[in-house]
């Protein structure tokens, strides 16, 4: 009996099948990471994301500054305007009057009168009016240049308002981007808390005393709401935007974004042996900040899917600061 070769459509099938069944078998297939190893690119997504919403902040905050200026100058152009258009009606109201009245209703008038002292005093009453015109007019000239520089500056601050803006966006995406994936695996992982906006917090009852007393109370107050990027509450924030507000309560005005906070604080500085309650406490890389609670605790607002509490200063945290300041 002679054998029959196979048809090549036939072989071409088997060599799927067996693909196909050796992909599916036990133990062929990528495994899902670990716990341990998810963690650890949680991590990893955590501060990355604190680098990109200090940047999505610091846009934000660029943004506002450029759109406040653009008002500011906006509503001088405003002012600016209305004045010159005060001044040009009156320039036209004397240029009727003069066109009325005639051109030889000047000085000539008066040299004919036959009074020599008549003619003088008439002389003098239009060169004061002459002075008081030319006066009016160059009021006039430079209202409308200050007009134009008006107009041209906030021109220029609204370009680069719209610049910000548009790095704001930018940024935006990124940020969501990176909180989906975020998300994604703190829920997995079953770490994902979504916080109450309307959390009472607790009572500080630490050692800290004065306006730093206050900035803790208020920051103890807001425990157990959510963390959220650009937050600056009253029913999210994000590490900053806490620290921010807890300062404010205490009198005290600090910058918006981490990065300025710790530019702010370059003459404010502690060692971080030196720590005191209500000290700013900044991550390596400037993605991150809380405030120093005494005892060797930390009140922040961590990251996405998170909500805001108070940590021990040990471990992964005492590594990872860079440094404090005292506000």
């Amino acid at each position: 009996m002679v054998a029959v070769p196979a048809r090549p459509g036939r072989a071409i099938v088997a060599v799927v099948l067996a693909s196909i069944a050796l992909a599916s078998a036990p133990g062929t297939a990528a495994a899902d990471p670990s716990p341990a190893q998810a963690r650890a690119k949680l991590v990893k997504l955590n501060e990355r994301a604190d680098q990109l919403v200090e940047r999505y902040n610091q846009a934000t905050e660029t943004y506002k500054n450029a759109r406040k200026k653009y008002d500011t100058l906006n509503t001088e152009y405003g002012r600016t305007a209305a004045r010159a258009e005060v001044l040009r009606r009156d320039l036209v109201k004397l240029a009727v009057t003069d066109y009325q009245s005639g051109a030889v209703t000047g000085w000539q008038g008066f040299v004919f009168r036959g009074d020599p002292g008549g003619a003088l005093s008439g002389m003098a009453s239009l060169d004061h009016l002459a002075q008081a015109r030319a006066a009016r007019i160059r009021a006039f000239e430079a209202a409308t240049k200050e007009l134009r520089d008006r107009r041209n500056a906030a021109k220029r601050v609204l370009a680069e308002a719209d610049t910000a803006r548009d790095k704001v966006r930018d940024e935006k995406g990124k940020v969501d981007e990176l909180v989906d994936e975020q998300t994604k695996l703190m829920r997995r992982l079953g770490l994902f808390r979504t916080g109450d906006p309307n959390s009472p917090g607790i009572v500080y009852t630490g050692p800290a005393s004065g306006n730093a007393r206050t900035a803790l109370q208020f920051a103890f107050a807001q425990i157990g709401k959510p963390y959220q990027y650009g937050g600056t509450g009253p029913g999210s924030y994000d590490c900053s935007g806490l620290t921010q507000a807890a300062w404010r309560q205490a009198g005290v005005e600090l910058p918006r974004t981490t990065w300025t906070q710790w530019s702010w604080g370059s003459a404010r500085r502690v060692p971080l042996d030196q720590l005191q309650p209500g000290d700013l406490l900044f991550s390596k890389g400037l993605g991150h900040m809380g405030m120093y609670a005494g005892n060797g605790k930390m009140v922040h607002a961590p990251q996405t899917g998170d909500v805001i509490k108070v940590v021990d200063l040990d471990g992964y945290w005492r590594t990872r600061l860079l440094g404090a300041v005292r506000p």
